[in-house]
């Protein structure tokens, strides 16, 4: 058989791993942490029996994926759970604007807005398959559905400044969407701003923004078993400083452009490596995982309709945020994404108590230094909707950005994207070669590949498709590469 090697074990590592062993591989994946997952683990971080997603938390991508919806997930014991409604954006009134997952009863919720609202998410939505493909696809490829893509693409292209100008009358409208659009580590004055924002709210109406039960290491363990069932070994503890470590063969990299240079050292070109030399990380994230006596008193009830809540007032105040960030500057109120999913998931934390996980944007640690502690400007924030969230906190563990280095070696400078989401690093991403390098043989597959950051496992499914057409083995269609049983 031949042999591939995968190093890093988080969902584009492992996703990369199950499409090497389907076509025949021997395939061994290498993780230098003592658990698998990367981004996707759930860890006991704060109290016993509290149990906290170090990553990604609420994961529309994953249950979006056309490569995960291929695979017999379920059999390995993932289920999803899904809130009253997708998202909650508190506003100082004592009212919440609510993300609806069924479109009519959105269109209802916002008022004035509910047509244009419609208007903007319906095509995508009615045809999420079609779309999905797309928009979790290279971004350098011929649209299958030109038409639909081109209607996506006026809009897309825009800041979500001036998207909101032009589409919504309220201030309501404009503040949900200016949580949607601030995923994007962007300043939402930049172009391209609108699209984040458009690809979330479509997903809020496509496939909802469940949790996985248990917590992301769900999402893992089950990839995880797929591989296992597949005849693939995963080594954990097992930190790759050469390339030259693991056995000869084609190798995939879930690693960051700075470790791939690391790693691989001579076996890449010069002007490859000035390539990946160039490449810059992206905004760092300041997180917090709470073990809480209570739910979050929300001034808002609506808040605890659902799982994920964007703190951070208005679209005005959310720019506000983002754009200091952008220009290196800790925000003072910054915008926080917070998740609650102890309310619908009670294996989270012993009887009666809960969990939360929130974050906000910060610049890059390794550009701009440590920065500050920002707990207390996020406490302020979550106490501003919610008075006495401070009373129900039991235990908290703060991680800056190079904390969350420290557990995660791809989070270079606390950054969860990937790198940086300029208009030129998300084209070429990390390179005009994508998910190919130099040699023939080495190939990265993270998420500082296309499509980029979240659990979709869509970079290491394309990357290993190009690996083993480059390399002589059998590429399989994403319609092929599905579980036991096809014929």
């Amino acid at each position: 058989m031949k042999q591939a090697s995968v190093i890093g074990s988080g969902p584009n590592g492992l996703a990369a791993a199950i499409v090497l062993a389907q076509a025949g591989l021997k395939v061994d994946v290498f993780e230098a942490e003592e658990q698998a997952g990367g981004g996707a683990r759930t860890l006991p971080l704060t109290l016993p029996g509290f149990m906290h997603d170090f990553g990604s938390a609420v994961h529309p991508m994953a249950v979006a994926s056309p490569f995960f919806g291929r695979l017999p997930l379920a059999e390995h014991g993932l289920s999803w759970i899904h809130g009253d409604a997708p998202l909650a954006h508190p506003l100082d009134d004592g009212t919440a604007v609510m993300l609806e997952r069924d479109l009519g009863d959105a269109e209802r919720a916002f008022g004035e807005d509910g047509k244009a609202w419609r208007r903007v998410v319906e095509a995508p939505v009615t045809r999420w398959p079609a779309f999905a493909s797309e928009v979790l696809g290279p971004v350098l490829h011929l649209p299958r559905r030109p038409f639909m893509m081109a209607r996506f693409g006026m809009n897309a292209v825009l800041s979500a400044h001036v998207f909101c100008r032009r589409q919504f009358n309220s201030d309501r409208t404009r503040a949900i969407f200016a949580g949607l659009a601030a995923h994007s580590f962007l300043s939402l004055d930049q172009p391209f701003t609108a699209a984040i924002g458009l690809v979330f709210a479509v997903t809020a109406h496509a496939v909802g923004w469940p949790i996985p039960r248990g917590g992301a290491q769900a999402i893992t363990d089950a990839l995880g078993g797929c591989l296992n069932e597949l005849g693939g070994s995963i080594y954990l503890g097992r930190r790759i400083s050469s390339l030259d470590e693991v056995p000869q063969g084609l190798v995939l990299c879930d690693v960051s452009p700075r470790q791939l240079l690391a790693a691989a050292g001579e076996r890449l070109s010069r002007p490859y490596r000035r390539t990946l030399e160039r490449f810059r990380p992206g905004p760092g994230a300041f997180k917090i995982d709470y073990a809480l006596s209570e739910p979050i008193p929300w001034k808002a009830k609506d808040c605890l309709r659902a799982i994920t809540v964007h703190v951070g007032g208005t679209f005005e105040e959310i720019a506000e945020s983002e754009k200091a960030m952008a220009a290196g500057h800790p925000p003072k109120r910054p915008f926080v994404l917070l998740a609650q999913p102890s309310l619908f998931d009670p294996t989270r934390a012993p009887e009666d108590k809960h969990t939360a996980w929130a974050y906000c944007h910060v610049p890059n640690a390794t550009i701009y230094g440590r920065g500050i502690d920002m707990t207390d400007r996020i406490e302020r924030q979550i106490e501003r909707y919610a008075p006495g969230f401070r009373d129900c906190v039991l235990a908290r563990c703060v991680s800056t950005p190079l904390d969350l280095e420290a557990r995660d070696a791809n989070l270079i400078g606390g950054d969860i994207s990937g790198g940086a989401m300029s208009v030129r690093q998300m084209i070429f991403r990390p390179s005009l070669r994508q998910y190919a390098t130099s040699s023939r043989d080495i190939y990265i597959c993270s998420s500082s590949t296309p499509p980029g950051g979240g659990v979709h496992g869509m970079c290491g499914f394309y990357a290993a498709r190009v690996a083993l057409r480059r390399w002589g083995g059998k590429s399989e269609s994403p319609r092929r590469v599905i579980s036991r049983g096809d014929s």
